[in-house]
């Protein structure tokens, strides 16, 4: 399947499905098939199927970093998380950027898929020291209660402060861009190992600070050729960030809409005339986590 499983330098993670199957998920990699850009999809492989995940946008550590997957049982919670990279997109003040030279980043986000099945990105409040992670390891501690597909055992933690292992090698950057201009000196393989331990009930230093968004993003017409309605509702009163993204990675179109109340909310994007057809990415940011639609323009 070239459309979905054509990719590489991704994140293969075991994972501990809803329905208590023991699988993969294959986040984000690279190359997209029209344009040397990383996937923004994820892909779930299980003994005898692969799914794409519905619904679901991964905008952070896009390239193979080290990652740590946790499964809350008692909530039937699978979490995964993600230490730096390479991505297309980072936060800056609470603004998704986004960067199509694809650079180094610091950023830590964990992607968690609730009972439900859904899946959603979340930006943690700390980084890495640096500009590293791309091709490091996590080497998990010994005698951790794990799965037999190595997810950590949340549950079994103490709540307190464990020590879960090492984060490990990799690429250590100068600069976040530095593809274009390296001779060699610009990085370097990383010779540190950072010890990595996970805080239970500690609330305060990972806050799940909940979306401005209820619900999903609606879009109609679809396709369409002119005028685009934007439907969606907000839980608090904010200001929502928008791009149309094209396929290729470039931003078509982009504002924002300031000051919007709490209630149900219909926006209308005016698409100019000389804008190609195709495929697109309508992101909407509320400064929190991102959502993504698709949209076919005519």
């Amino acid at each position: 399947d070239e459309a979905l499983l054509h990719r590489r330098d991704y994140n293969a993670v075991s994972q501990i499905m809803p329905d208590g199957q023991k699988g993969i998920t294959a986040f984000s990699g690279v190359f997209q098939t029209t344009v040397d850009l990383p996937y923004l999809n994820a892909v779930n492989l299980l003994a005898d199927s692969y799914a794409e995940q519905p619904n679901f946008q991964q905008y952070y550590n896009h390239y193979h970093c080290g990652y740590i997957p946790l499964y809350d049982a008692s909530k039937n919670e699978m979490h995964t998380v993600f230490m730096g990279g390479i991505a297309q997109f980072y936060d800056s003040l609470g603004v998704l950027v986004q960067d199509n030279n694809v650079p180094f980043v610091k950023t830590i986000a964990r992607v968690t898929r609730l009972a439900d099945g859904s899946m959603a990105e979340y930006k943690l409040p700390v980084e890495l020291p640096g500009l590293l992670g791309a091709g490091a390891e996590w080497i998990p501690a010994e005698n951790l209660p794990t799965y037999e597909n190595g997810v950590l055992k949340l549950d079994e933690f103490p709540n307190d402060t464990t020590f879960i292992g090492y984060l490990f090698g990799g690429i250590a950057s100068t600069a976040p861009n530095i593809f274009f201009t390296n001779d060699g000196t610009q990085s370097q393989a990383s010779a540190n190992l950072y010890l990595v331990t996970i805080i239970k009930d500690k609330s305060s230093l990972v806050p799940d600070v909940p979306s401005l968004f209820l619900g999903q993003i609606r879009v109609h017409p679809n396709p369409v050729e002119h005028d685009l309605k934007v439907g969606f509702t907000l839980r608090e009163a904010g200001n929502i960030q928008w791009k149309l993204i094209r396929q290729d990675g470039v931003t078509a179109m982009e504002g924002i809409w300031y000051n919007l109340s709490v209630q149900g909310h219909s926006q209308t994007l005016v698409l100019p005339k000389e804008l190609s057809g195709g495929l697109y990415y309508l992101v909407l940011n509320d400064g929190i986590r991102p959502k993504v639609t698709t949209v076919l323009v005519n």
